[in-house]
């Protein structure tokens, strides 16, 4: 018993002690981990400071969790980028092509990306994942006709659409969500241009998503393509595209505010850059003015919501409308500087190289810049001695030395039966490079002779009549595009018949007074008649002139009025 106290009694010492001095040893515990804050802090921040100024880790183990291509690996601590979402809208499948192509370029950032058809993606559940999901979505979609969408992203837009517009969808639906729009249009269509990625990129934002790039928009009218086809135009916001996706898997935090203003943007994390940009000299900063012009944000079209200018920004708007006008009056908008000779050697070739491309796959023998040859099948019908085509049946024409040709790849509607995939160029006028009817002439003969001479020693094919068919004795202006457009077509049908080849002109009824008036003689004019209706016209021929009815109905009065059958 007098352990057991002895015990107790020094127990109670020492904790009567501890009490006594209980604020020595909170101070001093208070002391030590204050120390050991100080010490962590000022050990991270010198690190940190050591890996931004050497733009290198200070261990090689940190070098093995940097980034690869610009992107963060799979084994980094912090994934800023998880990966990349592509959606796409498409009626002729560019977009389907495009998306394809960037995500054959982000997959060699290292960082994984999935292609998504937007007509198989249902946006009320997905879209609202993708808000802390850490990907990027990257939408791509085309304007169909009357600047409605694609009928695969058709709900897509609509849901899109309701819930930017509906009052019971909170306004921060979409927070965290960072996205880029490329859209996908025709010029040549002035009030539907790009309609569909202009609303896409606008209903995004106010729903609170984060625009990571501004809107580009893709144009298939190369006479007023910024680069001169949409697949330049894809390529070149492709570039940037990735530049930007590199920029955020290193960790840059600011992204587009959703503030820009003709595609400057005013996020503090662009503004060094700005800065330094500037130092490169003027000419280039006069590139990046031309280029406001054509690089919108969501902001702009967003008047509806919030109308309202700010006087100290009236400055700034006419500032802009006056560098617009200069650079209208100066050409860049229609890539044209001038009059007379100058405006002709500037003017644009209609046959891209894409358009080249897919054209000769498809069997076009191309000549120049805008014109082409092609066998007709009752050609190599009649070549075999089987029937021709209705001109024989009709008039007596012997199909197979007949040439199918054009002097204007381009036309006036986008037909939704057009067998050239809408590969073709559109327009309502000419305004590309003009070769001469001479060449053409020249080149189609030879061109049809070289086509005809493969059929030597084919089984079937009679030799006889393949002798005949290296003379062109008929020529049908029908093969692909408009040819009335062509400003020297008149030129052109007089060569043939001073050549003994008889004209088959076809016209998509759009051009009246050419029918009426300038257009000279041929042996035989025809005009399509693809529908019975405005209705019904509007939707199979697509036709670019807001006034195409009174133009088809003119049309077939001016044929009406013709000598020549």
């Amino acid at each position: 018993l007098d352990v057991s106290m002895d015990t107790w009694s020094y127990f109670h010492t020492c904790l009567v002690s501890i009490w006594l001095h209980r604020f020595y040893i909170y101070s001093a515990v208070a002391f030590g981990i204050s120390l050991w804050i100080v010490v962590q802090f000022t050990t991270t921040r010198s690190k940190r400071k050591g890996e931004k100024s050497h733009g290198t880790p200070a261990s090689s183990e940190g070098t093995a969790d940097k980034l690869g291509n610009g992107c963060a690996l799979p084994q980094a601590q912090e994934v800023r980028v998880a990966g990349v979402k592509i959606f796409y809208g498409s009626q002729t499948g560019t977009a389907k092509r495009f998306a394809k192509a960037l995500a054959e370029a982000v997959t060699c950032l290292n960082l994984p990306v999935e292609v998504i058809n937007m007509g198989d993606y249902d946006p009320e559940d997905g879209l609202s994942e993708e808000t802390s999901s850490r990907n990027i979505c990257v939408f791509l979609v085309a304007t169909y006709t009357e600047g409605q969408p694609p009928e695969s992203a058709a709900w897509f837009c609509k849901w899109l659409e309701e819930a930017a517009n509906d009052f019971r969808v909170g306004k921060s639906f979409l927070q965290g969500l960072r996205y880029a729009v490329f859209g996908l249009g025709n010029s040549a269509y002035v009030d539907h241009y790009n309609t569909v990625g202009r609303r896409m990129d606008r209903w995004l934002w106010m729903l609170s998503a984060s625009r990571i790039m501004t809107r580009a928009e893709g144009d298939c009218n190369v006479a007023q393509s910024k680069h001169g086809s949409i697949e330049a135009d894809f390529e070149a916001w492709k570039a940037k595209f990735l530049t930007r996706l590199q920029a955020l898997c290193k960790g840059e935090k600011k992204p587009c505010s959703g503030k820009c203003k003709k595609g400057k943007c005013k996020s503090s994390g662009k503004q060094s850059k700005e800065s330094s940009d500037h130092e490169h000299g003027t000419s280039e900063h006069e590139n990046s003015e031309a280029e406001e012009l054509f690089e919108t944000s969501s902001e702009e079209e967003a008047g509806g919501t919030d109308s309202v200018i700010d006087v100290e920004d009236l400055g700034n708007i006419m500032g802009h409308m006056k560098k617009a006008k200069v650079l209208l009056l100066e050409g860049v908008w229609n890539g044209a500087a001038g009059t007379g000779r100058k405006e002709e050697a500037e003017r644009r070739e209609m046959i891209t190289p894409a358009l080249r491309e897919a054209l000769t796959k498809q069997g076009y023998k191309l000549i120049g810049s805008h014109s082409g040859v092609k066998l007709c099948r009752w050609t190599k019908s009649m070549l075999r001695g089987r029937g021709g085509c209705y001109k024989h049946t009709f008039y007596g024409i012997e199909s197979h030395r007949c040439m199918e040709a054009t002097p204007s790849l381009a036309c006036a509607n986008k037909c939704v039966f057009c067998w050239r995939h809408h590969t073709n160029p559109v327009g309502t006028e000419w305004r590309w490079k003009m070769d001469q009817p001479e060449v053409i002439l020249q080149e189609a003969i030879e061109n049809h002779q070289n086509m005809i001479k493969q059929f030597k020693g084919v089984s079937g094919v009679k030799a006889a009549r393949l002798e005949e068919a290296l003379t062109v004795k008929h020529c049908a202006l029908s093969l692909v595009g408009e040819p009335i457009m062509y400003p020297q077509i008149n030129r052109f049908v007089r060569l043939l018949h001073q050549h003994g080849i008889s004209t088959f002109l076809v016209t998509n009824a759009q051009f009246p007074e050419e029918i009426r008036q300038r257009l000279e003689p041929v042996t035989q004019l025809y005009v399509s008649v693809d529908a019975s209706t405005k209705e019904s016209l509007r939707r199979i021929d697509r036709p670019l002139f807001k006034d195409f009815w009174q133009r088809f109905l003119d049309s077939l009065k001016a044929l009406a009025e013709k000598v020549p059958r």
